[in-house]
């Protein structure tokens, strides 16, 4: 009888590879972000801290050593005081005006656009120009060039035809802000419409065209629906930045014969009166507004793209 004896089997040791846990990966992912993100706060975020900071002290720049706390006084001054009244109600009528007659101009242009004719291309280009001037820029030009009742192009019209020669930013001096304005923020709500007319169901406007429907009830009962939230999203972020403006306010009137909006009122505390503290809360007051509007103005973003989400 034979004892058979087996070896013991080699065993390799098998090297197992540790994987990275995934809030490791994470990490990784986003530490690109990082530097940028750190520059957003320090440039945002913490000037912004620093001025909320400064609305509650009475805090004058000729008088450093007076400076106290005073709690909430600087935003009731804002909010009681005749002049900061006045600015904010100039503010609301220049946003509104604006925002309306841009909305209707930009409403006209893009359905003019939406037709096919020969060198719509240089059209559209032409009309979108005004949008991309630099907005100091595009006061001057209103200021000197149209304006001026000397030898600006308006007067030298008007002298042609034998028309009066009045002094426009005189007399008129809120229409002559809101008229450039409107002139550079037209081809912004006219390209924002314009995207809305091109995302029309065109067998929906083929089946309405079919059953006998005019132009005017085409754009009554089907395209002025279908523009609704793309009208809406050009009135809010039109009115984020016209809010705003202090470019042309500054530049055409400098503030005066009752144009001055709470941006300029801003600048007029801070830097000639040096009531930091005051200019501050004011400034506050104009981030908050603006925070509102675009609080709507993303909930009808998001709103469009659940809707172009759902029809695709």
């Amino acid at each position: 009888m034979t004892a058979t004896t087996t070896a013991p089997l080699a065993t390799t040791p098998v090297r197992t590879t540790r994987q990275p846990s995934a809030r490791l990966r994470a990490w990784a992912t986003r530490a690109p972000l990082l530097p940028a993100l750190v520059f957003m706060i320090a440039v945002t975020q913490l000037p912004f801290v620093a001025t909320l900071v400064i609305s509650f002290f009475d805090w004058n720049a000729l008088y450093p050593k007076a400076r106290h706390f005073t709690g909430v006084d600087n935003y009731r001054e804002v909010l009681t005081d005749a002049d900061l009244r006045h600015s904010v109600w100039t503010t609301v009528l220049l946003t509104v005006a604006v925002v309306l007659a841009s909305l209707v101009l930009g409403l006209i242009l893009a359905l003019l656009l939406d037709r096919r004719f020969r060198g719509r291309g240089v059209v559209r280009t032409l009309l979108i120009a005004p949008f991309l001037v630099v907005p100091v820029a595009a006061a001057l030009l209103w200021k000197h060039v149209l304006y001026n009742p000397e030898y600006g192009l308006l007067n030298g019209l008007l002298h042609y035809v034998g028309g009066p020669q009045p002094d426009w930013i005189s007399n008129t001096p809120l229409l002559a802000v809101e008229a450039s304005l409107v002139w550079q923020w037209t081809p912004f709500m006219m390209l924002i419409l314009l995207a809305g007319l091109q995302s029309r169901d065109p067998q929906q406007l083929e089946a309405a065209r079919v059953d006998g429907a005019s132009d005017w009830q085409i754009f009554r009962h089907l395209t002025l629906p279908h523009l609704r939230r793309y009208l809406e999203l050009g009135a809010l972020l039109g009115s984020i930045y016209i809010v705003q403006n202090f470019d042309a306010v500054f530049t055409i009137t400098s503030g005066g014969l009752g144009t001055a909006n709470l941006p300029y009122t801003v600048y007029q505390s801070f830097y000639q009166a040096h009531a930091n503290g005051l200019a501050s809360a004011a400034g506050v007051l104009v981030v908050i507004g603006s925070i509102i509007i675009a609080t709507f103005a993303l909930r009808v973003v998001s709103s469009l793209f659940r809707e172009e989400v759902g029809r695709a």
